[in-house]
């Protein structure tokens, strides 16, 4: 009678599943994951500005309620205090005097509440302060 081989081999079919099920889960769950406030940006026909991607700017958002938001800080979803945003904006300016920045502002939100964010830049020493709008709105309205 003889005696069967023993296969050394690894089946991995099984490990080949495992990975295409959770390639699919991320997949899914990466969309979901943006950050940031929702701000509905108006229209405008500006040239989108160039960004040195060691450069990031910060993005101070305003919302519909005149509520400002910042990219850096403790909470960047969280809604911030003029004096905060000063604070805030001082100390990053200090580690990159070139700091510039761009104000979002909701489309439906008060002048007033612009003014107030860019009067919060200025007390904070910003003097390169850029303008968000809607690039989807721009490539429209120069057609």
């Amino acid at each position: 009678m003889a005696r069967r081989k023993l296969a050394a081999e690894m089946n991995v079919v099984p490990y080949i599943d495992v990975m295409l099920v959770l390639l699919v889960i991320f997949m899914i769950t990466a969309p979901l994951l943006t950050q940031g406030v929702d701000v509905d940006l108006p229209d405008a026909n500006a040239e989108p500005m160039s960004v040195d991607s060691n450069h990031e700017p910060v993005i101070l958002s305003v919302d519909a309620a005149g509520d400002m938001y910042l990219s850096i800080g403790p909470d960047p979803e969280a809604p911030i205090s003029r004096d905060e945003a000063i604070t805030i904006i001082e100390t990053a300016k200090r580690s990159r005097p070139d700091l510039s920045v761009v104000l979002e502002g909701d489309g439906k939100v008060a002048y007033q509440s612009i003014m107030r964010a860019m009067t919060t830049l200025q007390a904070a020493g910003i003097s390169r302060i850029g303008f968000a709008a809607d690039p989807e709105l721009i490539e429209a309205a120069g057609s």
